[in-house]
């Protein structure tokens, strides 16, 4: 009977909180399905309500609309009794201890257990404070990690940039040094008209002065001393009569 009413409300606890929360994870665990590789939910800071201690809240709750308030307690007395009549349980010596340790482990628990609670919260704390530290630290790193990582690719798209100006430079100083050798080159080329032109002119002028020498001694050595003499007295009467003219003129 018990079996069948456990059996019957598992569908009903799955849907209930953390007891719900336990056993869904334990059918989970059951099967190989690609299920197993779904994100875990995270587990809950505080354990769920209770009541007497070990009883959960949830079995309360499920119970109470089929057997009222007094049906869990109905529950366990009647499994009790049952336990009992049937001898499965048989009360000896044995069970007295183990009340007497219930007794002191429930007194334990309600006057040292705050202070061990506290005490675990402490440790708890202190753990996740190292635990978060060593997370801020690694986020940090990854975060600077992340920011050298883009400043890196804000430099290698730099560097092309970069390769394009000393691309640019190196055709530059080509072109450069192609037309300071053209420049050259014409320089050169210019010189050497030049010096045939002025070698030109030169001869030019040796012949034209050697032509006028030649002809002005062929001209001088045709003229005899007659004609010399005649030419030299036309001269003088010429100038005799230029003087006449120009006393004339200025006394006028």
């Amino acid at each position: 009977m018990l079996s069948r009413l456990v059996f019957a409300s598992a569908p009903v606890l799955k849907n209930s909180g953390s007891f719900g929360a336990c056993v869904v994870q334990a059918s989970r665990s059951l099967h190989t399905s690609h299920q197993n590789k779904a994100p875990v939910p995270p587990l809950p800071e505080k354990g769920g309500q209770t009541r007497h201690g070990i009883i959960p809240e949830e079995l309360f709750t499920l119970l109470y609309p089929k057997t009222g308030v007094t049906g869990p307690y109905m529950l366990g007395t009647g499994l009790l009794l049952y336990m009992l009549s049937k001898e499965i349980y048989i009360i000896n010596h044995e069970t007295f201890a183990a009340a007497c340790m219930g007794i002191v482990i429930v007194y334990g628990i309600k006057k040292f257990g705050p202070d061990v609670a506290a005490f675990a919260d402490k440790l708890n704390e202190e753990k996740v404070a190292k635990a978060q530290e060593v997370k801020n630290i690694a986020v940090a790193s990854l975060t600077q990690a992340i920011e050298d990582e883009k400043k890196e690719q804000w430099r290698v798209e730099g560097r092309q940039m970069l390769f394009d100006a000393k691309r640019n430079n190196v055709a530059m100083l080509l072109e450069t040094n192609y037309r300071e050798r053209v420049h050259m080159v014409t320089h050169e080329v210019k010189k050497r008209m030049d010096y045939q032109i002025e070698l030109q002119k030169l001869h030019r002028r040796m012949e034209q002065e050697h032509m006028v020498n030649w002809v002005e001694k062929n001209v001088v050595s045709s003229i005899t001393p007659q004609q010399e003499k005649e030419s030299i007295a036309k001269c003088i009467s010429d100038l005799k009569m230029l003087a006449k003219v120009t006393q004339s003129r200025a006394t006028v």
